[in-house]
């Protein structure tokens, strides 16, 4: 099982922040206009949103983010790591490509739909299937959080097109994604520091056991005192 750097907890970390933080920031820039319950994620981006600038930097360093998990998440399935690494992709396109003032946007939505499908498969992409891998590689969790992606992004898209509580659909299934790959990164460094607290203490046992043998030897091989 290769090793994870520590610096993944890092960038795993800071990406649900980063996205968090983005959008609490811009709707405060926008102001009473913006609903954050039935407008999406995008509306703080667009062209001439008060707070573009600052949901843009926000999809960018999630961008980043995304990359560098992606790249020091050694021990998942090269599948997922690939995902991961175009759901990063993404969101520098969802930064390029803003939403317009008004209407929709073919490209936007386009770039939107890849994002999510890539975040919501990697998971999946990513497990492991053999025995003794880290828990947030195991398929089981990883098909249950897939699906769990899967019915948020159809719950987002019954919401739109009722045009109810988009928003906060949207808002949830990002958190889930964003947040999944530091529960992966998580579970692998505390795989890691489960094996190597087992192997102190086989090392441990296995001299102390050599110890007892040499001093049963020496006696041994004593010469009987007169």
């Amino acid at each position: 099982m290769r090793s994870v750097p520590r610096w993944a907890l890092l960038s795993s970390g800071c990406a649900p922040l980063l996205l968090v933080g983005g959008w609490t920031v811009a709707a405060l820039l926008e102001g009473p206009a913006y609903d954050p319950v039935t407008q999406t994620i995008s509306v703080l981006a667009a062209y001439g949103a008060e707070g573009s600038w600052v949901m843009t930097a926000a999809f960018l360093a999630l961008g980043v983010c995304h990359l560098l998990t992606a790249w020091g998440l050694r021990p998942a399935a090269p599948a997922g790591r690939v995902a991961l690494a175009g759901g990063g992709v993404a969101a520098f396109g969802v930064a390029l490509v803003p939403a317009p003032s008004s209407g929709g946007s073919l490209r936007h939505g386009a770039v939107v739909v890849v994002g999510f499908t890539l975040l919501a498969l990697w998971p999946v992409l990513a497990a492991v299937r053999r025995g003794g891998v880290p828990w947030g590689l195991r398929l089981t969790p990883s098909v249950a959080v897939t699906a769990l992606m899967a019915l948020g992004a159809v719950w987002f898209l019954v919401e739109m097109g009722r045009q109810g509580s988009a928003g906060v659909a949207e808002r949830l299934v990002t958190c889930l994604q964003s947040t999944w790959p530091l529960v992966v990164v998580a579970s692998c460094l505390r795989y890691a520091g489960d094996l190597g607290g087992q192997s102190g203490e086989h090392a441990g046992s296995g001299g102390s056991g050599g110890s007892d043998v040499s001093d049963e030897s020496d006696e041994t091989s004593a010469p009987p005192s007169r």
